[in-house]
Formats: C-alpha cells, sequence, structure tokens
C-alpha cells in the first residue's frame, strides 16, 4: 500500500502563491505517473495537474487543466520521493481541497481522471480570499 503524505497549503490573498508537496516512502514512486486534483464544496473532483515517471529521454511528462497551465507547476525530485505543485497568481475560485494521487508504477503517459489512481494522499485545504 503505497502512503502519501501532503505538506503546504493553508490561507492566501487572491494573486499570492502556495506550494503544495506529496511525499511517499515507496520506492517505487520514480516509475509512477503523479496527479493533483481538487475539490471545491458541492463540486466533483477534477484534475488539475499531473506528471508521468521519469524515462531515460524525459524527467516525466507533464499535463495541466486548460485553465492553470500558466499558473500552475508541476514538478518531481524522485531522489526524496517527493512531488511539488507550485501555484501562482491564486484566485479565490482556486479554494479546494488539494489531493495528490499516484497511479500504477510504470503506467505509461499522465492519467487525468480518478479511477486511474489507486493511492491518494490525505487531502490538503487550499483558500485564496478575496
Amino acid at each position: 500500500q503505497v502512503q502519501l503524505v501532503q505538506t503546504g497549503g493553508g490561507l492566501v490573498q487572491a494573486g499570492g502563491s502556495l506550494r503544495l508537496s506529496c511525499a511517499t516512502s515507496e520506492r517505487t514512486f520514480s516509475t509512477s505517473p503523479v496527479g493533483w486534483f481538487r475539490q471545491a464544496p458541492g463540486k466533483d473532483r477534477e484534475f488539475v495537474a499531473g506528471i508521468g515517471r521519469r524515462t531515460t529521454w524525459s524527467e516525466g511528462m507533464t499535463y495541466y487543466r486548460d485553465s492553470m497551465k500558466d499558473r500552475f507547476t508541476i514538478s518531481r525530485d524522485d531522489a526524496k520521493n517527493t512531488v511539488h505543485l507550485d501555484m501562482i497568481s491564486l484566485k479565490p475560485e482556486d479554494t479546494a481541497v488539494y489531493y495528490c494521487a499516484c497511479a500504477a508504477p510504470l503506467t505509461y503517459g499522465v492519467p487525468k481522471t480518478r479511477e486511474d489512481y489507486p493511492y491518494w494522499g490525505q487531502g490538503t485545504q487550499v483558500t485564496v480570499s478575496s
């Protein structure tokens, strides 16, 4: 069972920035795509960003929800078994609980649906005030 521990988040004013981190002790982490999702009150959980596993020709392809690609950056530090989500220019509509999720080892590409991620972090609240 892969356990993911999230840190970061909190309260920030509109226009501010935050970093979310997702860490694990699982040694196969570097071979798994990792995604970030978010869920606002009364809404479905939605895909935010994802990063694929490292390969010989790529440090991990990335994919973003269209509305976030200019403001959010996902990165991975496989030496520390950690994935980060850096968020800038935050807006009140970014307020949600953010979850990291890990796909199965050797999964190709960047899955974008919840069903593709069997392992989930505990969630962390991000609140953006206007």
